[in-house]
Parts: structure tokens; sequence; C-alpha cells
């Protein structure tokens, strides 16, 4: 299929990029590494929870910014002035 795409013009940016990927693959089913490294895990974890440390303070902040919005019905709201 590959070979057919090569004669269409249009088609040959793709038949290049898929025959660069089945390169890859075949080189990466070749290698012998199976797996993460411990290193890797443990950045990842350590990401993931500085990404949920985030996530916490910036909803602290949108609930103490929410619970500042005066809602008082007993406060009159200015009407503007006709012209």
């Amino acid at each position: 299929m590959l070979t057919a795409m090569m004669y269409v013009p249009e088609l040959r940016p793709i038949a290049i990029a898929m025959t660069a990927l089945q390169v890859r693959l075949a080189i990466a089913k070749s290698e012998n590494e199976s797996g993460y490294s411990t290193e890797t895990v443990i950045v990842t974890a350590l990401l993931a929870g500085l990404a949920l440390l985030a996530v916490g303070i910036i909803i602290t902040k949108i609930h103490a910014s929410a619970d500042n919005i005066k809602t008082d019905p007993a406060i009159p709201t200015p009407v503007p002035s006709a012209p």
C-alpha cells in the first residue's frame, strides 16, 4: 500500500510519515528496555502531586473570592437616572 501511495503526489507526505513510524516501531520493538526507570516514575509522581497542589490552591482562592461577593438584598442598588 505504501508503494502505491508514493505514486500519488498528494499522499506522498502521508506515505513518508507512515514509513518513518514503521521504522521507529521496528526499532522500539527490537530494544530490550521493557519499562520505565524508577527515576521516571518518581518524577512523574512528583509532577502529579504538584499539579494536585496547584489545583487545590486555585480552588481555595476561588472559594475565598466567592465568599467575598455581597448578595445582601437589603442594600439598595443605585438606579441610573434617565437622560
